[in-house]
């Protein structure tokens, strides 16, 4: 237990010491995309291999280790999903991409005891061949900041986040600055909230400090419920006592003594790093009574969402917490007044207190140099869709989408042209071509009807359609919908029959005018920031591609080629040998003609399957 100021600075340097006096390091990645991939067995069987051939192994950072120690570590994820599961050999910074367990024992010989890089499973494009991981264009197009230790650090190791100079920020604060000093240093840094609208993350503390009440909370909001998105769960997972570092800070600028760590219930794998976080800070006396020996205390609990999209909103999330329905409340009063149990609480998400440690340790003007004058810092985003490299990133706000979807995304997949992208997940927009050169910050977005939202980036190629993505993304609106209030409830249920109408071919006229003025009646009369967000997929497409959706509902055409209910399926009679084939695979009995004379398809029962498509030895049926 660490009962002062001087005992964190004399166990910082043994650890410090400790950390640079390690001769190898194997940082196998334990990222969700990873283990699905099966890298917990490769790292089960790489301690095993180096037990067997008598090499020390540490699986945490050893204070007084006793010769020549291989360092063998679980990371949080290293972003470049696409190419998992991932190894990184430390000090050469040597990437290991698609490691299977077959490989283990090449690598064990070659690399640990042999020091030989295996060419096989390093990152290739192209023609070229990239050995170390910071040479791959993936990640040398990027800025980490919040990722800066994911990937990196031994997740589960708050031996190794002090050896790198963690839980000095907090020294900092509680030695160094006032709680108002501590609140201008992060209202001068601008730093805004990175889950959602953009709100500045010091005037919200500045509410709850002046605030007079004997008890104060800080909430993080770590639910995430984005189709797409993973970025906080990858920091929760990958570095969580930075998260946790910022909430204590916040805690003091605010007077807080207690805080919430709300999150979702498909993220197992950050519950049980931030529980194991939480344990060690607990056992140092990092958090708990009179932390570091001062009279601030700060005690923090994990809650565990049920999955519900609109908890995601702040009034929602805190009657989770407190054991209620997820319903919004009319505002005011606000969070910061009336937060969770009635008491002023400070609320942002885990990317936004993840920056503050950075902030405080390096001084808000550091923070100011990187992106633009009114969005400072850097944003994570979850990289998905038809795009050749995904994952997880990291970019200086006013980054533009180009620079993102080509140099570090590496372009689309199969030589498709770009279409759009969906940006800030059901809440946001579809942005275009015209679009590429745009700046990425909260302001620039927001002229274009677009915001940056909790980070999720979907690329789409000219095979995609975009009716059917408004459709998807309001389906999923639709089901999370709390249903409190009328227009939400029911509007966008209204709005998702109409749109299912049309990608079935049964558009009619009107129905954009139709879904145009549902969509303003919702944006302007919804009680929460989600609902009044919902239609915005929808705005953004019949603005974008209003062609596609007359080419459905006048033409009854998919320009695309996707919607499955407008294909139209035909038989050449000139290729057509009279098989009886696809008559005997159609489970409608849709086709029909004699043996060995050309059969023709009644396109009234034809539920455009496609299972004739694929019977046709003679390439006679055509899918249009």
């Amino acid at each position: 237990m660490l009962k002062s100021r001087e005992a964190l600075l004399t166990l910082r340097e043994e650890y410090a010491k400790a950390y640079v006096a390690q001769s190898r390091r194997i940082i196998v990645c334990a990222g969700t995309g990873c283990v699905a991939g099966g890298s917990m067995k490769i790292y089960d069987r790489l301690k095993e291999l180096l037990g067997e051939r008598g090499l020390s192994v540490a699986v945490d950072l050893e204070v007084d280790p006793h010769g020549d120690v291989i360092d063998l570590k679980k990371s949080g994820c290293h972003g470049f999903c696409e190419i998992g599961p991932l190894l990184r050999i430390d000090p050469e910074g040597w990437l290991y991409t698609k490691v299977q367990l077959s490989d283990c024992e090449e690598i064990i010989e070659k690399t640990i005891i042999g020091g030989e890089h295996i060419d096989r499973l390093a990152y290739k494009c192209g023609c070229n061949t990239y050995k170390k991981h910071s040479d791959v264009p993936f990640y040398k197009n990027q800025t980490h900041v919040v990722l800066d230790q994911c990937g990196t650090i031994n997740a589960d190791s708050i031996r190794e986040y002090i050896a790198l100079g963690g839980y000095s920020a907090l020294e900092k604060a509680l030695f160094d600055m006032s709680p108002e000093a501590i609140t201008d240093e992060i209202k001068k840094s601008n730093l805004r909230g990175r889950g959602g609208g953009g709100f500045p993350a010091g005037r919200k503390w500045e509410q709850v400090r002046s605030q007079n009440a004997a008890q104060k909370y800080v909430v993080c909001n770590g639910d995430e419920g984005d189709p797409g998105a993973f970025m906080d769960g990858s920091i929760m997972g990958g570095d969580p006592h930075r998260m946790i570092e910022g909430m204590i800070i916040a805690g003091i600028a605010t007077g807080a003594s207690e805080g919430y760590i709300y999150v979702r219930a498909e993220y197992p794998l950050a519950v049980e790093r931030l529980r194991t976080a939480i344990a060690q800070a607990e056992e140092l006396g990092i958090l708990g009574e009179n932390i570091l020996g001062t009279e601030f205390s700060f005690r923090l609990h994990i809650s565990r969402g049920a999955g519900a999209f609109v908890c995601g909103e702040g009034s929602a999330l805190t009657a989770s917490i407190e054991g209620k329905r997820g319903f919004p409340r009319v505002k005011p009063p606000r969070t910061t007044e009336h937060g969770l149990f009635d008491k002023p609480t400070v609320l942002n998400n885990v990317e936004t207190f993840a920056n503050v440690p950075l902030i405080i340790s390096k001084g808000a003007d550091w923070y100011l140099g990187i992106g633009t004058e009114k969005s400072p810092g850097t944003k994570a985003f979850a990289l998905t869709g038809n795009i050749m490299n995904t994952g997880l990133i990291e970019v200086p706000m006013g980054t533009t989408l180009r620079e993102i979807i080509f140099d570090i995304g590496g372009g689309m997949r199969d030589g498709a042209q770009f279409k759009a992208v969906q940006i800030g997940g059901p809440s946001g927009a579809c942005l275009t071509a015209e679009h590429l050169d745009l700046p990425l910050d909260f302001d620039t977005l927001k002229k274009v009807g677009a915001m940056i939202g909790s980070g999720g980036l979907v690329v789409m190629d000219d095979k995609t359609c975009m009716v059917e993505v408004a459709r998807f993304f309001m389906n999923f609106t639709q089901n999370e919908s709390c249903g409190k209030c009328v227009p939400c409830r029911e509007g966008t249920k209204r709005m998702l029959e109409i749109l299912e109408r049309i990608v079935a071919g049964e558009g009619r006229e009107g129905d954009i005018e139709l879904l145009e003025d549902l969509a303003d009646t919702i944006v302007n009369t919804a009680l929460c920031g989600l609902g009044k967000s919902a239609p915005n997929p929808i705005i953004s497409t019949i603005k974008n591609f209003r062609s596609e959706y007359e080419a459905h509902i006048y033409e009854k055409r998919c320009p695309a080629g996707a919607c499955q209910k407008l294909k139209k399926i035909t038989i050449d009679p000139e290729l057509c040998k009279g098989c009886s084939k696809c008559a005997r695979q159609c489970p409608v009995d849709a086709i029909s003609g004699k043996v060995k004379e050309p059969f023709t398809i009644d396109l009234s029962k034809c539920i455009r399957c496609g299972s004739c498509v694929g019977a046709c030895p003679f390439k006679a049926i055509k899918e249009d």
